[in-house]
């Protein structure tokens, strides 16, 4: 397909802001630790006033004594402001004691804690002693992680994403594929953005770590207390240790585009060594020339290799790959897969640069990158699918989850670019045909520097020559425009020749379409690593699901009803204890209005349903025990199963309302 009129720079820079956009508007989900338990559980009602608040969490979290707060119902603080540990094996759990003599009334607990993979975890329930009452106690509406600091800290994640795909990837492609564009000003300008890009993300996720944590407020990034609690962290020493190998990473860039790009000079000489360095290399032997660029190409290999994969560990350390199944196997593993997508993914852009913004790029650098990114995909394909077993677990758990939607997605993206490199690779056997001579040989390519337009010496040394004949002194104002003149027909005609050749311009946009799909592909594994793991959100769902029932935990429903007339809102309360198939249940109903103060209405009724087994509706008989209150004893269940509700609530002569729920019962 024709692209008339097509601007790759003006359409890159859309891209990357959509996308950037797009990462600002993950919201952050829920993270790898959930909440699977709590004693007393959420909602009931307790005879006495217990001992402690525990909870329950599907793996490890940091917590702290603020990390847990009990509130009666005034909103007072009651719990005694020491947490417990009281994990066991494979149990994670966590308490606070509470005081003996506790008033009847409706408590409220408020938690936050840090999950092993970074992520911060919060929630909030209540429970009663005795019967429910009204409470003042606030309930935090957002969740930590959340707001203005959770997007500005998803936007930091991604753009350290992408600042290492381009740096490591980048460095690659000079080192594996083409050493020439060493000395290019588009690739140089690419991995040193990179570099930046991933020192500045690193440093704003660490200030950001405070409030993303904490408070939430983006005033605390100047709170140098918790920074120093932020870098005594799993998740802040990693961020240091990325800074800390970021200052190497700096002088291996420098070395990368200052000694290594002189060594491989097309004339084979070190221009910025002066002309005693120059006379030197003209006398030294070839043998002993390749030597050097040889030992020098091993050393920045086998370092930048060090420096890469140690990038890649401080992400693995402290994200999704540092807890749950097989830690020790999945955090190498999480290596290797950062490592290939840099290669393949800042591969692609080092190449996407150098066909627009460089010389000519030779077949042999276009067939070299092809095999790269080949091994890059295949170890991709490796350890895609270790780490899609290792958090999904199950092929429900793909269509079911947040996790495994995005993973799907995922995964039709990472086709999508396959088949576009399929097509780049049929582009570049074009190119290995179209570039061969009639003898079946391929023509000299001129060297990078003469091909590289803002270099070319006839585009800036021609003004000049040309003012210098007219005679008289030269106005260094017509000079200069000349120079521009000549430097625009100069990239102009250069431009022209380069996309007279349309196999190479069909690479050139079969390469860009990768590159946009790559960008759409960095969003999305950016939303999965702030997103809990398919595998732990079906353990949770099933721990909540399997949970028995015992005297302190009853079915408890709160449903709202509208009668249509006067004062007919309300909500209605119905405690279920407790709650298991047979005789013994006791139903406990409190009717309220809108403010929560408990009313009488004139009629309720309540009824159980099971369609399964053809059972019901069987009444329940209500006693009225007080202003608001129903109860009835030895409500009978006879089998187990997923129950209908029936509530019927009459708030006057005409205006009434029935409203159903499910309960299930065990």
């Amino acid at each position: 397909m024709a692209l008339t009129g097509f601007r790759p720079r003006r359409l890159l820079v859309v891209v990357a802001v959509l996308f950037g956009v797009l990462a600002a508007g993950i919201a952050p989900a829920a993270a790898h630790a959930a909440l699977t338990g709590s004693d007393p559980a959420q909602g009931s009602v307790v005879a006495h006033a217990p001992e402690q608040v525990a909870l329950t969490f599907s793996e490890g979290v940091a917590m702290g004594n603020d990390s847990l707060r009990v509130l009666d119902p005034q909103g007072k603080r009651v719990d005694r402001g020491k947490l417990r540990n009281l994990c066991s094996g494979s149990v994670v759990k966590y308490g606070a004691g509470l005081p003996p003599g506790l008033p009847n009334g409706t408590y409220t607990v408020a938690w936050q804690a840090i999950s092993a993979d970074s992520h911060p975890v919060s929630g909030a329930f209540t429970f009663s002693i005795g019967a429910p009452s009204k409470t003042t106690a606030a309930v935090p509406q957002q969740q930590v992680g959340g707001g203005l600091v959770g997007a500005l800290y998803e936007i930091a994640r991604y753009l350290a994403y992408a600042g290492f795909v381009l740096l490591v990837g980048g460095a690659a492609f000079v080192l594996a594929c083409r050493p020439a564009t060493a000395r290019v000003r588009s690739v140089q300008r690419l991995v040193v953005r990179g570099w930046a890009l991933l020192t500045g993300a690193t440093l704003a996720m660490l200030l950001l770590r405070t409030p993303y944590t904490g408070s939430g407020k983006l005033a605390d990034v100047f709170d140098f207390g918790g920074l120093q609690q932020v870098v005594l962290s799993k998740p802040g020493a990693a961020l240091l240790s990325r800074l800390l190998l970021l200052a190497a990473a700096a002088l291996f860039v420098a070395v990368l585009f200052g000694t290594y790009a002189r060594v491989h000079a097309p004339d084979g000489t070190d221009t910025a060594e002066g002309e005693d360095a120059k006379g030197t290399e003209d006398t030294e032997d070839a043998e002993d020339a390749a030597k050097r660029r040889k030992d020098l190409t091993f050393g920045l290999a086998l370092g930048g290799a060090v420096l890469a994969a140690g990038l890649a560990t401080t992400w693995a350390i402290a994200e999704h790959a540092s807890t749950g199944l097989q830690p020790a196997v999945a955090m190498p593993v999480d290596v290797l897969h950062l490592l290939a997508v840099a290669a393949w993914l800042g591969g692609l852009a080092a190449l996407l640069v150098s066909l627009y913004w460089g010389p000519p790029v030779e077949r042999t650098a276009v067939r070299r990158f092809s095999r790269v990114a080949f091994g890059a995909v295949l170890v991709l394909v490796a350890t895609g699918t270790y780490q899609s077993w290792r958090q999904v677990g199950s092929w429900r758990a793909l269509t079911d989850t947040s996790y495994g939607q995005l993973l799907l997605v995922k995964v039709g993206l990472v086709a999508v670019m396959v088949a576009v490199a399929g097509l780049s690779r049929r582009w570049t056997g074009r190119l290995t045909a179209a570039a061969q001579g009639p003898d079946g040989t391929e023509p000299t390519a001129a060297p990078a520097d003469a091909q590289n337009a803002p270099d070319a010496p006839d585009a800036e040394d021609a003004p000049a020559a040309d003012a210098a004949g007219s005679g008289g002194p030269a106005d260094p104002a017509r000079v200069a425009q000349l120079a521009r003149q000549q430097a625009a027909l100069a990239t102009a005609r250069k431009k022209r020749v380069r996309d007279a050749d349309p196999v190479r311009r069909g690479l050139r946009r079969s390469v860009l379409t990768e590159a946009a799909v790559a960008v759409l592909l960095l969003a999305v594994t950016t939303a999965l690593t702030t997103t809990e793991p398919a595998r732990t959100a079906e353990a949770v769902k099933a721990a909540s699901a399997g949970q028995s029932p015992d005297a302190n935990q009853p079915r408890v429903l709160n449903v709202p009803f509208d009668t249509g007339g006067a004062a007919g809102k309300g909500t209605a309360r119905l405690d279920l204890d407790p709650g298991r198939s047979g005789g013994g249940n006791e139903l406990r109903l409190r009717i309220a209005d809108p403010s929560g103060k408990a009313r009488d209405v004139p009629q309720v009724a309540v009824s159980f349903t099971l369609d399964a087994k053809k059972l019901g509706p069987l009444p329940v008989a209500l006693r009225h025990s007080g202003t608001g209150h129903w109860t009835a004893s030895g409500v009978q269940l006879p089998v187990p199963g997923r129950w209908q509700l029936s509530l019927l609530v009459r708030t006057s002569d005409f205006d009434q309302v029935t409203e159903t729920r499910n309960v299930t019962i065990d």
